[in-house]
């Protein structure tokens, strides 16, 4: 359980899969595993490693089972929460025997981006739920549910600050242990987040809820200050700033992990995480995948990306 002390920021690093998965490039399973387990040595305690979906739908993560088995048996990395993303039963079962210590599920605000992102209504969806939340209750593991287009959505604009707390409030009562909050297009600003935190709150406990900003117009860090303002305690983000909504036109990845523990070290907390060799390892995934650009703390701290 994550602590409620109001000294304590629980982070959730979800590049190896949120940011990885819509890497046009195949990213090899080892580069893969090597990212879990520098993210790990730097400090972070919570890693999604990896998602047990169709390889038709999201191809980059068709070496979930490999990729989960060899971190889930690695010593270095025996005290991490090693997440997976688990949609349905068939994929649950999958992460339960490659050795997932947590699972995730994904809801949506909106019922368009629903439709368009999982092929099925926001209803139907939580009704999907269902017997994922049954067995992981029976097998005593915790179930995480993620819910996207909490501020806008790429097809509909604004969401109504209710929905977001209905669908919320649902997945809670089914047993999610804590609902993360996504601004997947990443359009929020502290007023928006704080306007959509009050309606959540309303419905469930400020302590089950999680922030996860994008950072398509820089207010990645902006929102994260308002949401630890208003109370919450944990955060989803990427090193190196990875991932992005593929329906979003422009849309940057997610905020970057080595900003994040700039500002929490900065406010005293979170001093557990070596910051350096967190930006030493957004520049190592970034010359890995490619990528000239790289969060500003790495920029700072490693010269990459620098003349």
């Amino acid at each position: 359980m994550h602590s409620s002390n109001t000294d304590h920021v629980t982070l959730v690093e979800v590049g190896p899969r949120d940011g990885l998965q819509n890497e046009r490039e195949i990213v090899s399973s080892p580069v893969k595993i090597e990212l879990v387990k520098r993210l790990a040595a730097a400090g972070l305690r919570h890693i999604e490693t990896t998602a047990f979906v169709s390889p038709k739908w999201v191809p980059q993560m068709a070496d979930s089972t490999a990729v989960m088995s060899a971190c889930a048996s690695a010593p270095e990395l025996a005290a991490v929460t090693l997440s997976a993303l688990t949609p349905n039963l068939m994929g649950f079962e999958t992460a339960m025997a490659a050795g997932a210590r947590e699972v995730a599920v994904f809801a949506s605000a909106s019922e368009t981006f629903s439709r368009r992102n999982i092929n099925c209504s926001i209803e139907e969806s939580l009704g999907r739920f269902d017997p994922v939340f049954e067995a992981a209750k029976e097998r005593g593991v915790a179930v995480r549910a993620y819910v996207s287009c909490v501020i806008a959505c790429p097809y509909e604009g604004p969401v109504d600050p209710r929905a977001v707390a209905q669908v919320s409030r649902r997945l809670y009562q089914k047993g999610a242990r804590e609902i993360s909050l996504g601004d997947t297009i990443g359009v929020g600003i502290p007023a928006k987040v704080k306007h959509m935190l009050e309606a959540v709150s309303a419905e469930l406990p400020v302590s089950a809820l999680a922030g996860h900003f994008h950072d398509t117009y820089g207010m990645g860090i902006a929102n994260i200050q308002a949401a630890l303002d208003f109370g919450l305690r944990t955060f989803d983000s990427a090193v190196c700033g990875l991932g992005g909504c593929p329906y979003a036109a422009g849309a940057a990845g997610n905020v970057a992990t080595e900003d994040v523990v700039y500002l929490l070290q900065d406010l005293g907390l979170r001093r557990d995480i070596n910051l350096r060799s967190l930006a030493e390892t957004a520049a190592w995934i970034a010359r890995k995948l490619g990528r000239s650009e790289v969060a500003r703390v790495t920029k700072a701290l490693t010269g990459h990306g620098s003349d």
